[in-house]
């Protein structure tokens, strides 16, 4: 079935970011395809990042406070589309944004679409070499880890009914997890997780300047790979991966 644009539903986890959400919720009405919904999840925000939100209309769902994963979690649960689209606050979606998530996700082999990114702030001579290196990296590794393309937090989108499959298998109260990435690990290889190359993002440079940050990154993605083997090791997951079949486009 293809997918009715006006069923899309957008999530935005959000924790004191007032002022780079308000930017994101004028880009996201400004969208070719407008979506079902914009959700908002605050996760304990004290800079009035809920009242921002109200303002552009968006249904603003508070959190527990316990992470990321929780409250995008939260989001997807709460949302009524059929497609649940997620990015992060600091992101500057294009207009064709939702355009492209729906056409990504018109086969309906597809469970879950992704793309890139390109950085928006940060010395502009290193944006384009910082996003090759750093999405380029992390697409490399987590690909060879999986078995499969896996899904980038502030860009993919997936059915609802594949999150419904897999609700029960995240691990939510875990705070070192890499949310995408475990969403990816049980996602795929079982269902089709589709990278787009026209599918791209504007995102911040930020984390690459908190070596703080960064170094909790690597240890999340580290601790999410491990907590799923031996079950989940990359060569049985490559071999069940190439018997489904796998797209790039």
């Amino acid at each position: 079935m293809t997918p009715n644009p006006s069923r899309v539903s957008v999530i935005i986890p959000v924790k004191d970011d007032a002022g780079v959400l308000d930017l994101c919720l004028q880009l996201l009405a400004l969208q070719s395809t407008p979506p079902l919904e914009v959700i908002v999840v605050d996760d304990g925000s004290s800079d009035g990042s809920g009242a921002v939100a109200t303002r552009h209309g968006a249904r603003v769902i508070p959190s527990r406070g316990t992470g990321i994963a929780t409250a995008r979690a939260t989001g997807f649960d709460a949302a009524t589309g059929d497609l649940l689209a997620t990015l992060d606050a600091d992101c500057r979606p294009p207009t064709d944004w939702i355009e492209g998530i729906t056409d990504g996700l018109r086969d309906p082999s597809i469970a879950a679409v992704t793309g890139g990114a390109r950085f928006h702030d940060g010395p502009r001579p290193l944006r384009a070499v910082a996003a090759a290196v750093y999405l380029g990296s992390f697409f490399l590794w987590v690909t060879l880890a999986l078995g499969h393309p896996p899904v980038f937090g502030s860009n993919y989108a997936m059915r609802a009914s594949a999150w419904r499959a897999i609700r029960g298998d995240v691990h939510l109260d875990d705070k070192l997890l890499h949310d995408d990435m475990d969403v990816s690990f049980h996602l795929g290889p079982d269902q089709r997780i589709r990278y787009s190359r026209g599918l791209q993002m504007s995102i911040s440079m930020r984390p690459l300047f908190d070596a703080r940050s960064f170094v909790l990154r690597m240890r999340r993605g580290f601790h999410t790979v491990f907590l799923h083997w031996p079950s989940e090791l990359p060569w049985s997951r490559w071999v069940r991966s190439t018997r489904l079949g796998r797209r790039i486009a």
